[in-house]
């Protein structure tokens, strides 16, 4: 392919990845809104968010591997048309069960086009320096999705209604199935990888989904109770009997020497610290603005434009000249440690306190260090898998981010509402009691992400993606 077609390519699939992004994030703000207009209770109303994280989680590494048997390109254009028609069915339905249907069908196709998404772009940028922009731009896509989707669905909501939250997916959908279907290369598939591992797939589809639904209930179930027990040990006997048959099969689902590569097993430890940091920053940040200092939906989404600026830029701008000119960990610690210092600067923040002195600053510093170190952490994670196996890779990669997010999501709601609920008892009123539960949150979180920079750093082998023999990727700008 010519340069301008494959950075066409990589265009197409940012735009597809991002629709995906967003939709684990956009409909936070609007809520309380879909809750009002659907007779939703409180408890069924996290079922919202809740079915799409259960089936994107469980079926990543199943459409990972289906990418490499049936093409990337095929399973891309299967989960576009799937996620475009399941945006009607949401941004239309009539009652709180098809939203929730709905929803459902969404991750199964979220989880088809981000588990794919990641491999097309490996194969279709092989020189590190090329590669390394181009992981800024989809780098951009998975950290700073997130903050445009709170942005977007405050804006939605806020001018418009929730429906347009779901039904704005339908024209970016098909303009990506129409684009992608001339951008992207055809399939090239290796001869003979074409058996599917059946009941591997349903072991670690079915091990996941249950330890999602167990981890996204824990805290309305307890985490001790029966229930919570009982699920996390299926998912844990569902796991195990997946590892041994791997073992034992001669064409695996997930061939267990990948997690013998160093970087792979290290990028998915910092992959689930770190997604547990930004999941934190994206849900209760929103919170903290609406319920603790009075925002809209409106003034919710615009707060964030700050952060998708300085996000965007660092991406595209940044990031890739820091890996080429210093390697991977550098730039993965700096930016790690920098989200860090912007939850901390929330969980310091005062309950009356102002936009500019006290949430922008948090803003920007989560900005600049999501920006910096998502591209080095994806390099990390895809640097030493065969062609072949990128599929799968990818999809391991987004599972570890996945499980991550919900479980770390789930760890510091827990940990906000013990002690906003401790604050309650103690006489302090409803806004102060929910403000001092956000602080300690934020600097759980903060926390995890200093974890993370202390685990890739010290981990990492330096050694960049698509380069053997190199010792790391500022020998590589060298060269170049």
């Amino acid at each position: 392919m010519s340069d301008r077609s494959r950075w066409l390519a990589l265009y197409v699939l940012c735009l597809g990845d991002l629709m995906i992004v967003l939709d684990s994030s956009i409909v936070n703000v609007a809520l309380p809104s879909i809750q009002t207009d659907l007779g939703f209770s409180q408890a069924a109303l996290a079922w919202v968010v809740n079915a799409y994280l259960l089936t994107f989680g469980g079926c990543l590494l199943l459409s990972g591997r289906l990418g490499d048997l049936l093409g990337s390109k095929r399973v891309f254009l299967g989960g576009v048309v799937s996620f475009t028609i399941a945006s009607v069915a949401c941004g239309l339905a009539p009652s709180a069960e098809l939203l929730v249907v709905g929803r459902a069908v969404q991750g199964i196709g979220g989880a088809a086009v981000s588990a794919v998404a990641l491999s097309l772009i490996m194969g279709l940028f092989t020189d590190p320096a090329e590669r390394a922009k181009a992981m800024g731009f989809f780098g951009f896509v998975m950290s700073g999705g997130g903050a445009v989707g709170v942005l977007l669905g405050g804006v939605l909501t806020g001018l418009f209604s929730w429906h347009w939250i779901f039904l704005v997916n339908v024209p970016v959908g098909v303009a990506v199935w129409f684009a992608a279907r001339r951008a992207l290369p055809a399939d090239d598939v290796v001869p003979g990888s074409t058996r599917l591992d059946v009941p591997g797939a349903v072991l670690v589809t079915a091990a996941l989904m249950v330890s999602v639904y167990a981890i996204v209930g824990g805290n309305d179930a307890g985490w001790t109770s029966a229930r919570t027990l009982g699920l996390l040990g299926t998912g844990v006997v569902l796991l195990a009997a997946f590892v041994v048959r791997e073992a034992r099969v001669a064409e695996p689902l997930v061939p267990l020497r990948l997690f013998a590569l160093r970087n792979v097993s290290v990028s998915q430890v910092v992959g689930v610290l770190w997604s547990a940091a930004m999941f934190a920053w994206f849900f209760l940040s929103a919170l903290h603005l609406q319920q603790v200092l009075g925002y809209d939906a409106l003034e919710v989404g615009l707060a964030f434009v700050p952060t998708s600026v300085v996000m965007a830029f660092c991406s595209l701008k940044v990031s890739d000249r820091l890996v080429m000119r210093f390697g991977i960990r550098p730039p993965m610690v700096a930016g790690l440690t920098l989200a860090a210092a912007g939850l901390a600067v929330f969980a310091d923040a005062p309950p009356t306190g102002g936009y500019v002195s006290h949430v922008l600053p948090s803003m920007v510093l989560l900005g600049i260090g999501a920006g910096i170190a998502f591209n080095p952490v994806l390099l990390a994670a895809m640097g030493d898998v065969e062609p072949h196996e990128s599929g799968l890779a990818s999809g391991v990669v987004n599972t570890s981010f996945m499980m991550g997010g919900a479980l770390g999501l789930a760890v510091l709601v827990a940990i906000s509402d013990s002690r906003t609920h401790a604050l309650a008892a103690s006489g302090s009123s409803a806004v102060e009691a929910l403000h001092g539960g956000l602080q300690v949150a934020f600097a759980a979180g903060a926390v995890a992400a200093l974890l993370a920079a202390a685990v890739g750093g010290a981990l990492l082998r330096p050694r960049p993606m698509g380069d053997p023999d190199a010792v790391s990727s500022g020998e590589v700008a060298a060269v170049h």
